[in-house]
């Protein structure tokens, strides 16, 4: 029965043949059709507008999305067009507002720095007096820098940041700094141990004075955030490849979180370990300063405890390069 069947179904007319073949064939059209369609006119806008919200997710406010045309999709790409320029403009108003706070503060804190320091030749304050004095300069001193970096962070922000690029000894600028610094330290009772490199390294590309001030910010973190049980010790150490110098600052403190590590050069984030004040945005400067001058800044727990920061930056190309070029935002 089969083997007839099959025998008169092969034997059918020509003419159903290619009718079923041309069902078949149209069908397929269709199919590519509908397919090319979608992926035109529905898969390829889903895919730009999702690429476009993780820019604006990732602090790229005020990107809009290119009108969809031939969809249905027009309404949410308008509302995501609207809700990426309210935050920039709310971005901006904060940014405004924080400068504005910020250089208000400036003439009060330096009044109050400048009096609190001639009283202090005052012989005649004493006891408590005189430690009320010292408590007032260290928290004026300490708002003053508050005041600096949320200066920094609004030139991040509204594109002022600048940073005045010439060829540097990266081993200078280190030992200088950690000369500065160990001083201060040894009062706090903290050990600020260095290893150099012993090779002469190539000349780095980098602005002396922002350099200067990551070295600094890395330390007073470490300072602050790194006192263990053996006291307070912060390593420093210096290293090189064919390709960049690497410092390497590493405190024996207790660490940081490994849920909260990914955020920590995130601006305005505070851990929840330490209860030292702070503005939240000392790293996002120095994380800015560093990747704008080609190098990067990473942020690890150190083996053993404590916390280790790598700030990596490239040797120059050419020792010849021209000096003084300004990068702006």
């Amino acid at each position: 029965m089969a083997a007839a069947f099959l025998a008169g179904f092969l034997l059918r007319p020509v003419s159903i043949w290619i009718a079923l073949i041309a069902g078949v064939l149209i069908l397929l059209c269709a199919g590519a059709t509908c397919l090319l369609w979608y992926q035109k006119h529905v898969s390829a806008p889903v895919d730009q507008m999702t690429e476009s919200a993780r820019k604006i997710a990732g602090g790229s406010y005020g990107t809009e999305l290119a009108p969809v045309e031939e969809s249905g999709l027009e309404p949410l790409r308008e509302a995501i067009n609207a809700v990426s320029q309210e935050i920039s403009r709310t971005e901006k108003m904060q940014s405004e507002f924080i400068s504005s706070i910020s250089h208000e503060l400036r003439t009060p804190l330096t009044a109050i720095t400048g009096w609190g320091e001639t009283l202090m030749f005052d012989m005649n304050i004493k006891g408590d007096s005189r430690e009320g004095l010292k408590t007032i300069l260290r928290e004026s001193s300490r708002l003053t820098g508050l005041a600096e970096e949320l200066l920094e962070f609004t030139r991040i922000q509204d594109g002022r940041f600048k940073l005045n690029i010439e060829l540097l000894d990266i081993e200078a600028e280190l030992e200088d700094t950690i000369f500065t610094y160990r001083e201060l330290l040894l009062k706090d009772k903290i050990d600020l141990r260095y290893t150099s490199q012993e090779e002469e390294l190539p000349l780095v590309p980098g602005d002396p004075i922002r350099l200067r001030q990551v070295f600094l910010n890395i330390l007073n973190n470490a300072a602050k955030y790194g006192r263990g049980a053996d006291g307070g010790v912060i390593d420093v150490s210096l290293t090189s490849d064919a390709e960049a110098a690497t410092i390497i600052f590493r405190d024996y403190g207790p660490g940081i979180p490994e849920d909260e590590l990914p955020h920590v050069k995130e601006k305005f984030f505070k851990g929840s370990i330490s209860k030292e004040r702070g503005s939240g945005i000392g790293l996002a400067v120095c994380d800015e300063i560093i990747t704008r001058s080609g190098g990067t800044l990473t942020i690890i727990n150190a083996p053993g405890g404590g916390t280790a920061v790598a700030v990596r930056l490239p040797f120059a190309p050419e020792s010849g390069k021209a000096h003084n070029t300004e990068v702006h935002s």
